[in-house]
């Protein structure tokens, strides 16, 4: 009986691709990092940090379209609500802390707002991520509706007594294409000042890694140019956490100023 023996060409050929992967998997991930002045939310949260402060259950729903679900994701824990609930329990270790997704691929403001009584006032969260807005410029829709909606929305999300904070577009080639992209981020502006609500400026932290740390796309995107991959979204979930946290504190030290109740 022969065997083949394999010649050292022919095993440096079967070898070449174990040796590429082994180099990828050993390449460090980049530092997740981002100025403080793009992670710091312009509003406190006041009923978040008197949940916080009384140790009493935190309840934050993410609603959302596609990069809320976790599209591009290799697996729904590593969906951004995923992470930030990971971020914030190891932050209030022993806390309960719940990060609902109510993320759905594809919806644009109407409809989500359409689910709230379902997807977000039946939870009854402390505090309401909300990220709107991308759909209605990828597909082109005239953005002034889209803003009457967004304004509509906040205003039944603040009536309700919940923090809220809106999120904003991703910094992606497929978004950048589109001519309004810049009246959309003066969009969030807009309407988060005149509800006062923070906005976490994922488009500007995204456009850090690009731009400053020389970070390429295909490092935090995934290959459709669009949607954020497992890096991506943990490094937004940490940074939105620090951010919470900080607008959390904030709301605490303004309360303590604040001369005792007669």
């Amino acid at each position: 009986m022969s065997y083949w023996v394999p010649s050292a060409l022919a095993l440096a050929v079967l070898l070449f691709p174990l040796s590429v992967q082994a180099q990828f998997s050993a390449t460090p991930a980049p530092a997740c990092v981002a100025p403080p002045e793009m992670t710091r939310l312009d509003q406190a949260l006041a009923r978040t940090a008197r949940r916080l402060v009384a140790r009493e259950p935190l309840t934050i729903v993410a609603i959302g379209s596609s990069s809320t679900a976790g599209a591009g994701a290799s697996s729904p824990a590593a969906s951004y609500p995923s992470r930030l609930a990971v971020e914030l329990r190891e932050r209030f270790p022993g806390r309960f802390i719940r990060v609902i997704n109510q993320g759905v691929n594809g919806e644009d403001a109407r409809e989500m707002i359409a689910r709230f009584d379902t997807s977000v006032f039946a939870e009854k969260p402390d505090l309401v991520l909300w990220q709107v807005g991308t759909n209605s410029l990828l597909l082109d829709r005239p953005l002034d509706p889209a803003g009457v909606l967004i304004r509509e929305g906040l205003r039944r999300l603040k009536a309700e007594g919940m923090d809220v904070v809106l999120i904003d577009a991703q910094f992606a080639p497929k978004v950048l294409a589109k001519a309004d992209v810049g009246t959309l981020m003066n969009l969030y502006s807009a309407v988060a000042k005149e509800a006062n609500v923070g906005v976490f400026n994922r488009f500007a932290v995204m456009r850090h890694w690009r731009e400053h740390a020389g970070i390429p796309f295909t490092t935090f995107l995934s290959p459709d140019e669009l949607h954020m991959n497992d890096w991506s979204y943990a490094c937004v979930a940490k940074l939105l956490a620090g951010a919470i946290v900080e607008a959390a504190g904030r709301a605490t030290l303004s309360a303590d100023a604040l001369p005792p109740r007669r």
